[in-house]
């Protein structure tokens, strides 16, 4: 099983979610990381993901052989951290093959509704329980 793990700007929230899913998940688990700029690749491979790579092509070319991508809202909004999402990376991830995993995280000028506002923490360990589902793992 390979999980995708996208995240820009600082790298925070994908480098949380790589250590959570490295604590949670059996070691066969392929992690890799997949940042808008090299500190957030940086970041989550500090967290432990197997590999990493930066930039649009690299998330263009590897985004096809996970078979889950965990990422934040903004990574599906052209232009949206700061710019670092290009339309390519936004069409990209819109389009490839994995189940998706989408964390709702705020962003300037969008308000998603019909939603109730969960911590970051909470809103991975759900995406992990959801993962676990899908690939028959045990739930805790």
């Amino acid at each position: 099983m390979v999980i995708a793990v996208i995240d820009g700007l600082g790298g925070g929230i994908g480098a949380e979610i790589v250590a959570r899913l490295r604590q949670e998940l059996p070691l066969e688990v392929e992690i890799i990381a997949l940042g808008t700029n090299a500190i957030a690749t940086e970041k989550m491979m500090k967290a432990k993901a197997n590999r990493g790579a930066t930039g649009e092509n690299a998330i263009r070319i590897s985004i096809r052989e996970a078979d889950f991508i965990v990422a934040p809202l903004s990574i599906f909004i052209p232009h949206s951290m700061m710019g670092e999402v290009t339309p390519g990376i936004a069409e990209a991830v819109a389009l490839a093959p994995g189940y998706k995993l989408v964390l709702p995280i705020a962003q300037p000028g969008f308000e998603i509704m019909g939603l109730e506002w969960k911590p970051i923490s909470k809103q991975i360990s759900q995406a992990i329980q959801i993962i676990k589902e899908k690939v028959g793992l045990p739930l805790e």
